[in-house]
């Protein structure tokens, strides 16, 4: 008799300490995603923002200097100047994960306009070529065309010597193609502080969406990047 109201208070008891688990469990995911917040705040951000005042300064000393040099410092400012920006960005998604519209300003292929000018700025001539009819993207293969080819094309601006690079963004019925082509140079060395994980993050980005992703040196010794990215996403 005394055993019964223990075997049917069971079940609401399990699912008040379920309940609290979860709880936890989100609550330390929120704490993990601020500390991530702060660190990449306080060390990357701040890295970013000194960077762009130092070629600021740079450049107010260099007005009469030598073009190339002017163009450099530039760039450098440009390219720190559009990397904090995102960076700030994807800060406030971290800090307000749960927002309903926490992706309104990631970058998706309407960006690789700017990026081909960033590039054209940083000494590589870059070409944007779109064929096919254009049209919305859902918002994992707009990002991820964007990020193969932002990555493609740093690749080619730190280690490939190119002068020059064309992105080729092609719509077609069932898919969406980037592709990222650059002519052979003087091959530089790799930038200190690079990871080294460009090719393969950018094939775990086409492959999570289940599309297929291609690296491969070019027959003129240059270098092609394509990824091919599924309209409809897999689940």
């Amino acid at each position: 008799m005394s055993s019964a109201p223990n075997v049917i208070e069971f079940p609401a008891a399990r699912a008040g300490v379920d309940r609290v688990l979860d709880d936890e469990r989100r609550r330390a995911a929120s704490e993990e995603r601020q500390r991530i917040a702060r660190e990449l705040h306080d060390v990357v951000a701040y890295s970013f923002a000194t960077i762009k005042v130092h070629a600021g300064v740079a450049l107010h000393l260099l007005d009469d200097g030598p073009p190339a040099l002017v163009e450099a410092l530039q760039a450098i400012d440009a390219s720190s100047k559009e990397a904090l920006a995102e960076l700030r960005e994807i800060l406030g998604q971290l800090r307000s994960a749960d927002a309903a519209d926490s992706r309104s300003s990631v970058p998706g292929v309407d960006g690789l306009e700017g990026l081909a000018a960033m590039m054209t700025a940083a000494g590589v001539r870059t070409r944007l070529v779109v064929t096919g009819a254009p049209r919305s993207l859902p918002p994992a293969v707009d990002l991820t065309a964007f990020r193969v080819a932002q990555e493609s094309l740093s690749n080619v601006l730190r280690h490939a010597g190119s002068t020059s690079a064309v992105v080729t963004l092609a719509y077609e019925p069932d898919c969406i193609s980037v592709r990222v082509e650059n002519e052979q140079g003087e091959r530089r060395n790799v930038v200190p502080g690079g990871s080294g994980r460009g090719i393969g993050g950018m094939r775990e980005r086409v492959a999570a969406l289940g599309g297929r992703f291609e690296a491969a040196a070019r027959p003129d010794g240059g270098f092609r990047v394509e990824g091919r990215l599924p309209l409809f996403v897999r689940r």
